[in-house]
């Protein structure tokens, strides 16, 4: 038991958060984290990616990357969508997933069922320098090295 003197009354509740539409964002890997599989015989990354402009700036989306997985194809999707990660932030040779941290990036997003709910989810499709994004006519956005809590 939590002892929490609130009253509901004035704050507005909380609104469900939706899939955000499939398409391209600029975004960039806010945290990560090494997670262990369900089943206990291997290990994934989890990314967290905070969109940085447009409609959506400030929303976040996952990606999981299978990098130790007894399903030797799960391990090579990862690897190539980790490479692909790496190329388009210029980190070659990451020691650890912070070094990929607030770096901009292209990222393909599309809609997926999610088959426990029915509902909409994201899922990642590729990865891309972001001006890959320029010169398929979105938008550029001003170059920015300061951590996401930081902008304006």
């Amino acid at each position: 038991m939590a002892t929490l003197n609130f009253n509901a009354n004035n704050v507005e509740p909380s609104a469900p958060i939706e899939a955000l539409p499939a398409g391209k964002y600029t975004a960039e890997i806010t945290a990560s984290e090494s997670k262990s599989t369900k089943s206990g015989n291997g290990s994934f990354l989890e990314l967290e990616f905070t969109v940085l402009d447009g409609e959506y700036k400030g929303r976040k989306f996952w990606d999981r990357l299978n990098l130790q997985n007894p399903n030797s194809t799960a391990v090579k999707i990862a690897q190539q969508n980790l490479s692909a990660i790496c190329r388009a932030v210029g980190v070659m040779q990451p020691q650890d997933s912070v070094e990929l941290h607030n770096l901009p990036l292209a990222v393909t997003l599309k809609c997926k069922k999610r088959e426990d709910t029915g509902e909409l989810t994201n899922e990642v499709k590729g990865y891309a320098k972001r001006e890959s994004m320029v010169a398929s006519g979105e938008a550029p956005q001003a170059d920015n090295k300061a951590a996401p809590w930081q902008r304006n």
